[in-house]
């Protein structure tokens, strides 16, 4: 589709379980609002985005990230930056202390913030050093992870709510979160699987043996290529992604190479239902 005299916006799907390249769209100026209107669109069908050879600066990012919702501070402490909204996401180090968070190890599927009773809604980060090899992402399309269960499972699940818990004790609120173990989505109105292995830890009212089980056979599920998109990461990439039908875990990376992106959150007052 064409809004102007110049190049038209495409949107691309991966052909993957999820995901699509938004082209012939530059992040640094106004958009307008119909554009706006496709790339909301796109969120819909495709669950992730992903715009190539972006040129932006921290707060062009934050001004992006402000069309799906509210930007604000991540939760995690970090060292003091000019623009509030921006985390850091680098094992790089500046005089032997690391300037972001997340290090080089893999970290396994979630969805953010899922440890808070409103867990943040989209996700974005940007690419500014990308390793030579590793450290790619994958995000699990979580509809069809949840279509493709047996009508038994989908039974079983019904009324579940399992709690999430961070894996730094300081990063969880005071009481314990728990959160339906299939939720709706608000704007498709679609069902789709609301836990993973990084921060679901157990079901309410079941045994752990019992949970666990449950939990371990849906992991494993989840985890079938059939449902997975992999993201070859590329500089001046910006990927924005939706956390309520979608899990993601990067990958492992060798500690002596780069990683640096810029990731910006948007939370909002949704509880998962």
């Amino acid at each position: 589709m064409s809004l102007n005299n110049e190049s038209p916006i495409f949107v691309q799907p991966t052909g993957a379980a999820l995901g699509a390249e938004v082209l012939n769209v530059d992040l640094r100026g106004t958009l307008p609002a119909a554009m706006i209107a496709i790339i909301k669109q796109a969120m819909l069908d495709h669950c992730a985005l992903f715009f190539r050879n972006q040129q932006i600066t921290e707060q062009q990012q934050v001004d992006f990230t402000k069309h799906f919702g509210p930007a604000v501070p991540h939760v995690r402490k970090q060292p003091d930056r000019p623009v509030k909204e921006i985390f850091v996401v680098s094992n790089v180090k500046k005089n032997g202390e690391e300037i972001g968070a997340l290090g080089n190890t893999e970290i396994g599927f979630h969805s953010d913030l899922s440890y808070l009773k409103k867990p943040g809604t989209y996700s974005l980060l940007y690419a500014v050093e990308i390793p030579r090899v590793g450290g790619n992402t994958q995000w699990i399309n979580s509809y069809a992870a949840y279509d493709a269960l047996d009508d038994d499972m989908k039974q079983r699940l019904d009324g579940l709510r399992a709690v999430h818990r961070h894996y730094v004790e300081e990063q969880n609120p005071p009481e314990l979160v728990d959160h339906p173990v299939v939720r709706t989505h608000p704007e498709s109105g679609r069902q789709c699987l609301y836990v993973g292995p990084h921060l679901t830890k157990s079901i309410v009212g079941l045994s752990d043996t019992e949970g666990r089980a449950i939990l371990d056979r849906l992991f494993e599920h989840q985890a079938q290529p059939q449902f997975i998109w992999t993201h070859d990461w590329q500089i001046g990439d910006l990927v924005i992604w939706d956390n309520r039908p979608t899990l993601h875990r990067r990958l492992h990376f060798p500690p002596t190479e780069r990683r640096l992106l810029l990731r910006t959150q948007v939370y909002g007052d949704e509880i998962p239902v």
